[in-house]
């Protein structure tokens, strides 16, 4: 008896490790078709055009890193300005969605009052409606107040569609915060101002850092509202500068991806600076949201 038990139970500890060496394999060949794309970018960007279209799969023979120079110095790219552009509209953006965010979401949580629902429907259909099907109705409108074609532009409608989510993940966070440290606060002296920013703010970080990061995200690579939006060449984004390699009948696609690797630098140097609070904030906003 005990000799069948000890089989059976080395017998389910073999098929453990076997599924667990499978699953693995699984895993790792999953990994591996996520990060090749971006290694195959990496040295197609230091080809030359001929050599790409000749083999796209095999190492360059001879190396060159002529295609970030001329997208770097060629003054017709406006890579430059498009990265400054993505970096001012992307950073105002969020920081207006977090804070709007921060605030409805938290008076929504808390309060109840005339409007409550129907402010509440009307983010819930932000968050149904798909944004692209009001492109028509903003161009007419931006273009007919004069607000199109600005730096500032793009600002308006990220931060309107950026807010629904925002709101939504704040208020389902804020309703998990007991109401007594508020009143203990009230107790000390705290103003509701005070109290707001300086007791419930601080405990809201995480999901405020989950928010902040899916909208980075949004922003960053959002090109439809630009391309509708804006039409002077120094004020386009990186999305839209990013069009400006690919021809009627043939595209120079080593130059494309060592434009795609530049801007894509700011994004990912971000991405490893704040590595353990984004972490933080998207596991905190997942289990409290």
């Amino acid at each position: 008896m005990i000799s069948h038990k000890y089989g059976r139970s080395t017998g389910k500890r073999v098929a453990d490790g076997i599924l667990g060496v499978i699953l693995n394999l699984i895993m790792l060949i999953f990994s591996l078709s996520c990060i090749f794309p971006l290694f195959w970018m990496g040295y197609s960007s230091l080809k030359i055009k001929r050599e790409f279209n000749a083999d796209i799969i095999n190492l360059p023979t001879h190396p060159t890193l002529d295609n970030y120079r001329r997208i770097l110095t060629n003054p017709d790219y406006h890579i430059g300005a498009s990265i400054l552009n993505s970096v001012r509209t992307t950073a105002i953006s969020v920081f207006f969605i977090v804070l709007f965010g921060f605030v409805i979401g938290y008076f929504l949580a808390r309060y109840k009052f005339k409007g409550h629902r129907a402010l509440w429907i009307m983010l819930l259909m932000g968050m149904l409606i798909p944004v692209h099907s009001l492109l028509v109705p903003i161009y007419i409108v931006f273009k007919q107040t004069n607000l199109s074609n600005h730096w500032y532009t793009l600002i308006m409608p990220y931060v309107a569609f950026g807010l629904p989510i925002a709101v939504f993940l704040v208020q389902g966070f804020v309703k998990t915060v007991p109401t007594a440290l508020e009143e203990a606060a009230s107790i000390d002296g705290c103003s509701f101002t005070r109290s707001l920013f300086n007791v419930i703010m601080p405990i809201c970080r995480p999901v405020m850092v989950t928010v902040a990061i899916l909208q980075t995200f949004s922003c960053w690579n959002e090109f439809s509202f630009a391309l509708v939006l804006i039409r002077d060449t120094a004020l386009q984004t990186v999305p839209l500068a990013m069009t400006q390699f690919t021809g009627q009948f043939s595209s120079d696609y080593p130059k494309i991806m060592a434009a795609m690797l530049i801007t894509m630098a700011p994004i990912v140097i971000l991405y490893f600076i704040f590595s353990k609070q984004i972490i933080k904030g998207m596991v905190a906003g997942a289990v409290k949201g």
